[in-house]
């Protein structure tokens, strides 16, 4: 019960960051919905003082907004969900973990370089350009004796870098600046579709919770997105007509806003207090970091054959969640990039810890942040 009160709390506040989403869409904008909840959930969260009438949590909104956005597009994903794309991975295994492995040690250059640049820690340097997710790397970077809030504004930087250019470039590679819509079929309200609908949203709380048990990356995501297309699997090996569940496009906007809320909703003026050289620090690394991982996917794209805009979101040092909603947004294949996001993801969480940590053991002493 407490919960759902903290969540209503929340509710004025992701109102007013999708006015953001809504006033960008006008613009004609790729995933304005996403980019525009973001930045005015950013400034909200600026200008609000802690502890206000506006219950929070120290991490922003309620985390079950986000959970809610990560399920809605994991159920999207799951309908879209093509095995070609997986054969497509299979058939450039090699090559794409070799980027992957690419996109670490790009990761621990940048790394280095914050390191000799500001008076932070090695250790909370590696923690923060590393790609693993601002909810997840934090809390291991805590644990191994890094600077948390440091890391936590690192990352935030990256990942707000990473939304607000990548997109616009993938977007004016694919030539295609609008959100495209679904058929009309998918939102006639009839029985069936709604009962479709019900089995897909049962499919993905089932393989979400699995997930957490399995220890996925973004579990919301990535096992509700496994869920629902089992469902959907399931589904229409018995039902085999031309119908589709009731799966409106206002659904998936729900998800883009919030999801971009509940990022920017992490911003917070402590994480900018006397750390001027780790902000631009941060902005200059992952200005790196975009650009050798698109000059790396142009390669990768003429190489496979992949169309490189799938190759920009699959590659891009950000969140599973955000590149997923993008790639969606852009018409992508966006099975393609969530797999590939999740396996980065999933080496980030179990090498880097150690790996960095002894890293830093080896390194010379600086000033800790």
């Amino acid at each position: 019960m407490q919960n759902l009160r903290l969540m209503l709390q929340n509710v004025p506040l992701l109102t007013i960051s999708s006015l953001g989403g809504l006033l960008l869409y006008t613009t004609g904008i790729s995933i304005a919905w996403l980019l525009g909840s973001l930045f005015t959930a950013s400034i909200i969260s600026l200008i609000l003082k802690p502890g206000g009438k506006t219950s929070r949590t120290n991490k922003g909104i309620h985390p079950y907004w986000r959970q809610i956005g990560q399920a809605i597009l994991g159920i999207q994903l799951g309908q879209n969900l093509h095995f070609s794309s997986l054969n497509t991975f299979e058939d450039h295994f090699i090559l794409i973990s070799l980027m992957l492995m690419m996109s670490i040690a790009v990761a621990l250059l940048s790394g280095m370089m914050l390191w000799h640049f500001s008076k932070a820690s090695m250790i909370t340097c590696l923690f923060g350009t590393t790609p693993g997710g601002m909810s997840a790397m934090p809390a291991i970077a805590e644990e191994a004796g890094a600077n948390a809030l440091v890391v936590s504004l690192i990352q935030t930087i990256r990942i707000l870098f990473v939304i607000g250019t990548v997109p616009f470039i993938a977007g004016k590679v694919n030539n295609q600046l609008h959100i495209n819509l679904p058929d009309s079929n998918h939102s006639n309200l009839e029985y069936f579709p709604l009962l479709w609908t019900i089995l897909l949203i049962i499919g993905s709380i089932i393989g979400a919770e699995m997930g957490k048990r399995l220890k996925l990356p973004a579990p919301w995501l990535v096992g509700s997105m496994i869920g629902a297309s089992i469902s959907q699997l399931i589904i229409t090996y018995f039902y085999k007509n031309d119908a589709f569940p009731f799966w409106p496009h206002i659904i998936v906007i729900l998800a883009q806003v919030l999801i971009g809320a509940s990022i920017g909703f992490q911003v917070k003026k402590e994480m900018f207090r006397g750390l001027g050289r780790i902000i631009y620090g941060g902005l200059a690394t992952s200005f790196l970091m975009v650009t050798v991982m698109a000059i790396f996917s142009i390669w990768i794209s003429k190489i496979t054959k992949i169309p490189l805009v799938t190759c920009l979101l699959a590659f891009a040092p950000g969140g599973v969640a955000e590149m997923a909603s993008t790639s969606m947004a852009l018409n992508a294949d966006s099975t393609f990039v969530v797999t590939v996001q999740s396996l980065r993801l999933i080496a980030v969480l179990i090498l880097m810890p150690a790996m960095l940590k002894f890293i830093s053991l080896q390194a010379p002493i600086k000033t800790h942040q």
